[in-house]
């Protein structure tokens, strides 16, 4: 069987992806003639390198694209690279129905050590890592390839505070989890309050919710869920060199930014 005959069986299995060890299993050919056939078809834009051993496979509908949706081959990726993983932040936001971002790239969530960020032709994907790895508040979803997985609403709007300062600010990202809460269950709320570790980003979750005048009853829930300890002030916005100054609000957010959303 040639390489080409192989993605056509793929293809029919709706199958968008296959690795290296998986061709020299299936053809058994030796590595240099199976590299060869590689090479001619990546020539012939018939499948992309995404990683070292790892091939997409651009079918017609998507020749013009010259990249996949990331929910037809991320579940297969993560398989071969023996990681967890969810899609997360703008591009769960964008699953939800949160679409106000328009955005060409893809942001997927593993466990440490941090991947590589992926940056070829038109394929862009942004690795963010956790050191506080769950399997609550992530959802399973069907696509044409098979499942993926996902972050729940309420995980995405925490996983997007919690990175603000890696995507652009908190009011990039401020209509975008206005769209959001539109999606959130209680129950989705009190699975992330059972384990998420980061006060501090529950207290500005918590200081927005209020802000913008939504959902009392998420707040009270999050309220009572930080005053079971102790919490202190933080900043709207991590990381400056400024420390927390006088609060005035019952989060404790000391707000150095103004807000603007431009939903």
């Amino acid at each position: 069987m040639t390489i080409a005959a192989y993605i056509k069986k793929l293809l029919s299995e709706e199958v968008y992806s296959f690795s290296l060890e998986e061709i020299r299993r299936v053809i058994g050919k030796t590595e240099i003639p199976l590299k060869k056939e590689l090479e001619r078809l990546t020539e012939k834009g018939e499948i992309v390198n995404l990683r070292k051993g790892f091939y997409l496979i651009i079918t017609p509908r998507y020749s013009s694209a010259k990249k996949l949706p990331i929910q037809l081959y991320c579940n297969k990726l993560f398989n071969y690279l023996k990681r967890n993983y969810y899609v997360g932040l703008f591009s769960a936001a964008r699953f939800h129905g949160a679409s106000h971002q328009q955005i060409q790239r893809d942001y997927l969530m593993t466990e440490k050590p941090k991947l590589n960020d992926i940056s070829k032709k038109n394929i862009d994907i942004r690795f963010f890592t956790t050191s506080n790895w769950s399997d609550k508040n992530i959802q399973i979803k069907k696509s044409d390839a098979g499942i993926y997985k996902i972050s729940s609403p309420a995980l995405t709007i925490v996983d997007l505070i919690h990175h603000q300062t890696k995507l652009g600010g908190i009011n990039r990202m401020l209509a975008t989890i206005e769209e959001l809460t539109e999606e959130l269950t209680q129950d989705d709320v009190a699975e992330l309050l059972s384990w998420y570790p980061n006060k501090s980003t529950l207290q500005r979750l918590g200081f927005l919710f209020e802000e913008l005048e939504m959902h009392e009853n998420y707040q009270e829930l999050i309220f009572n869920h930080l005053k079971q300890k102790n919490f202190f002030p933080v900043l709207l916005i991590p990381g400056s060199k400024k420390k927390p100054g006088a609060v005035y609000n019952k989060w404790k957010v000391d707000v150095n930014v103004k807000l603007e959303s431009d939903l």
